[in-house]
């Protein structure tokens, strides 16, 4: 450990143990800005102190927790889409979403631009750690009292690493006194979940708040095993004072989670018009290639040692945290708030990916053989001539992610020349590590999405393969991904905010300055002939050249960063439903894990180009509040710098992207009819790739015109029913801007009766009409006119649940 990070550590620790011991704590600012267990106007993310929606010149919508349930999510990601301004590509499972904020690129993946937090800080410093992505260690149950999204504005300088947006999920507090006991059942697929929450008050000024879930199941598609398995458990307690209070938060997080990776599916028709569909034996909507009969990826650890990865891992995270937040009011009209937050992380990464399609003898050629053979499951040792795939496993652990944050705001409020001058001074200070082994291996299987069995491939009379293990490593990428790397980031960040109100007029200026530091290691693969790897004293045909991680040649980590964020608003109260405003903010993202694939120079140093991204906003709109009527439309301009790598096509990018467009929320109340919803169009262009300059001027890939949410919900007696649409219009699946991925709309229907007057019963259906929805393509074309078999993921199809849930 460094010493900068020891220090950090330290200064982290040391505030956090202040607030807890330090300082008498609020009732009155607790109920006024830190009451999320109720609906609310007041918003706390991206903004100095908790405020009026109408009062900021930020785009920030908040999600409460009875709008959450009426979506009928199955991952948290599946909540983010309906946030306006929000393109969340929920197809992954429980996590490794895609996920950006209105006209900002996702070009490899998760969530590059933007941060998610619960309660004020984020679940990770980076959004798009490969393969452990944020959202793979968050979780939303009844915990949650509300979720709060801002985009653009002043995320840029009162965050690091996200100048898209935040996504902050909220906690429960104890301020509302009562729990809930829920069960959900799959009612068509397999999976049962239990839910509980409780909170209310502890004893003469204090409050707490417990719940968690647990579920097991197979999940919403096909597997042949108990796919998701796990669950949560959070906790806080409250101390309210007359001057500000203090809260002390835990959180467990134990869950196994399959991974949906791109899976074959069958396109005809042409590039502009195709038909996509479910290939032989494999279900768009419901299957996919995980398998009982591939359980056990037998390879090697990160330190090239014999080791058996267990493929029901999916995606596994192990998550411990700890929270405290004080917020005191102090003599002289001076305010202080710390968050902290320290998380011992880490977890596992294991699924599927068909790394080739095609006929059994297309197949076997590429594997160097004349033919495939059953190694499993029922006809073992029969000849297979049906579609097969090369399949690697995405085998990555994740050794440790470990994090911790520490942000100290200090406040007042000063009148000066008739103005009311507020001005606060923060402290950001982070440390990540990122500690992760890959440890992918080749097999050969069938295409079939009924549990696939594993094949072997031959010539003429020798197996080349072993158990269907064509290879330790990955041959036909190059052996790219067996690799190494510790390293840890660190971050320390002043800022300020100073905002001027005279009558009607607001105006805010921020400025942030980041600098960090990343130190550590990496090593990447050489081969070794005649490693008998599982020690059975054969060397066989994958044995005779093993791809191991190279020690001997670990190469070093150690560049620094710095760099000024700024953003400057102004927001115009025309009366008291309707404000105008308009804002312009520079920001930064800084390239972390992903530079490990050629970045780094051979001393350890970085490129100050490679290392950060730059991303410049522009923002104006109007928000109107009045008569039941919520309307909040949002024109913007974003320009964004591109440094990443993607794993699957083996290619780095280095781009510039501009984008306009326009936001669009709105929400209606007239006696037992409601409804919300939101709508955003972009117009994206490439306009500048000096790797790829043909692609300058082209819309960059999955970004379409128009994505958007609609919710509507009416009250008959005892019941509320409704329904839940989200779409998207048509996008490319590259930047080559050739395959169409079509337009869609899913439809999620609910209903919530209410049998007594705290048990309720309620029915949700996901995906009612069983639309195929394309969000994603490993393929940029295909051959017009012929039958393709090209790797994609898709919505999950219809799913139902029923819901018992008691209020006490």
């Amino acid at each position: 450990m460094s010493t900068l990070h020891r220090q950090r550590m330290g200064l982290m620790v040391g505030v956090s143990v202040v607030s807890l011991i330090g300082f008498p704590v609020s009732a009155a600012y607790a109920q006024a800005a830190a009451n999320t267990d109720g609906v609310t106007e007041v918003v706390v993310t991206g903004v100095a102190k908790g405020t009026n929606k109408l009062n900021t010149s930020t785009s920030v919508s908040s999600l409460q927790v009875d709008e959450i349930q009426k979506f009928a999510p199955r991952s948290a990601a599946e909540v983010f889409r309906n946030v306006p301004g929000i393109r969340s590509e929920s197809t992954g499972g429980e996590g490794n979403a895609n996920i950006a904020v209105r006209g900002l690129p996702v070009a490899a993946g998760g969530a590059k631009f933007l941060q998610i937090h619960e309660d004020g800080l984020p679940v990770l410093e980076f959004g798009d750690i490969a393969f452990a992505n944020a959202d793979i260690f968050l979780r939303t149950d009844l915990n949650i009292a509300r979720v709060e999204a801002i985009r653009g504005g002043t995320a840029s300088t009162l965050a690091s690493n996200s100048p898209g947006g935040i996504i902050n999920i909220l906690s429960k507090t104890g301020t509302t006194e009562g729990g809930t006991l829920a069960v959900t059942q799959g009612l068509d697929f397999g999976q049962t979940r239990g839910d509980f929450e409780y909170g209310g008050k502890l004893a003469e000024g204090w409050r707490f708040h417990v719940g968690g879930f647990y579920r097991s199941g197979e999940g919403p598609r096909e597997t042949g095993y108990t796919a998701n398995k796990g669950g949560q458990i959070k906790a806080n307690a409250t101390r309210d004072f007359s001057n500000g209070y203090v809260t002390v938060g835990l959180k467990y997080l134990n869950d196994k989670a399959a991974g949906y990776l791109p899976m074959p599916m069958q396109v005809t028709g042409t590039n502009g018009d195709p038909n996509w569909s479910s290939a032989p034996g494999l279900n768009i909507r419901s299957g996919s290639i995980l398998s009982k009969n591939m359980l056990a990826d037998k390879g090697l650890d990160g330190q090239n040692r014999y080791h058996v990865t267990d493929m029901r891992n999916g995606m596994h995270p192990d998550s411990l945290v700890f929270n405290t937040e004080l917020n005191v009011d102090l003599a002289g009209g001076w305010t202080i708030n710390d968050k902290f937050r320290v998380a011992r992380t880490k977890g596992d990464f294991a699924s599927l990916f068909p790394a080739e399609v095609g006929t059994a003898s297309a197949i076997a050629t590429s594997a160097g053989g004349t033919s495939l053979v059953v190694a499993n499951g029922s006809g073992v040792g029969s000849a297979y001539t049906g579609l097969a795939m090369r399949v690697h496993t995405f085998n990555v652990i994740l050794n440790n992610l470990d994090n911790a944050t520490n942000d100290l705001r200090l406040m007042n409020s000063f009148d000066v020349a008739g103005s009311k001058l507020n001005l606060t001074m923060g402290l950001y200070n982070s440390t990540q590590t990122i500690n992760m082994d890959w440890v992918w291996n080749t097999y050969l299987m069938e295409l079939s999405g009924d549990n696939a069995r594993l094949l072997n491939a031959y010539n003429g009379t020798t197996n080349l393969s072993q158990d269907g293990l064509l290879a330790y490593g990955q041959p036909l990428w190059g052996n790219c991904c067996t690799r190494h790397y510790d390293t840890k980031y660190d971050i320390a960040a002043p800022y300020a905010i100073v905002s001027a109100a005279w009558d009607k007029l607001t105006l805010e200026a921020s400025l942030r300055y980041d600098h960090g530091t990343a130190k550590g290691s990496y090593a990447g693969n050489t081969q070794r002939a005649n490693f008998d790897v599982n020690g059975d004293g054969v060397i066989s045909g994958p044995e005779q050249s093993v791809t191991v991680i190279d020690y001997a040649n670990s190469k070093p980590v150690d560049y620094s960063w710095n760099y000024l964020s700024y953003s400057l608003g102004a927001n115009y109260r025309l009366d008291e439903s309707l404000s105008v405003f308009a804002r312009a903010s520079s920001g930064a993202r800084v390239n972390a894990d992903r530079l490990l694939f050629g970045k780094v120079n051979a001393d350890g140093s970085v490129s100050r180009e490679d290392a950060i991204d730059f991303v410049k906003q522009y923002e104006a709109g109007i928000k109107y509040r009045a008569n039941g009527i919520g309307l909040y439309v949002t024109a913007f301009k974003a320009e964004t710098e591109e440094q990443n790598y993607e794993a699957t096509t083996q290619r780095f990018i280095d781009r510039l992207y501009e984008a306009k467009g326009v936001e669009l929320e709105a929400s209606y109340r007239r006696g037992r009819f409601s409804v919300n919803g939101g709508a955003t169009y972009t117009d994206a262009k490439i306009v500048r790739d000096p790797l790829n300059p043909t692609q300058v001027g082209n819309t960059p890939r999955r970004q379409a015109k128009w994505v958007y949410q609609l919710t509507p919900t009416y009250k008959i007696g005892k019941a509320d029913l409704g329904a839940n649409f989200v779409g998207t219009t048509k996008a490319y699946t590259s930047d080559d801007n050739q395959l169409v991925m079509p337009a869609y709309v899913q439809t999620n229907l609910f209903v919530d009766y209410a049998l007594t007057d705290k048990l309720s019963l309620s029915l949700n259906v996901n995906n009612a009409f069983d639309v195929v929805g394309i969000t994603e393509a490993e393929e940029g074309s295909i051959t017009n006119n012929a039958v393709n078999y090209i790797r994609a993921r898709a919505i999950n199809g219809r799913t139902s649940t029923a819901t018992l849930k008691y209020k006490f």
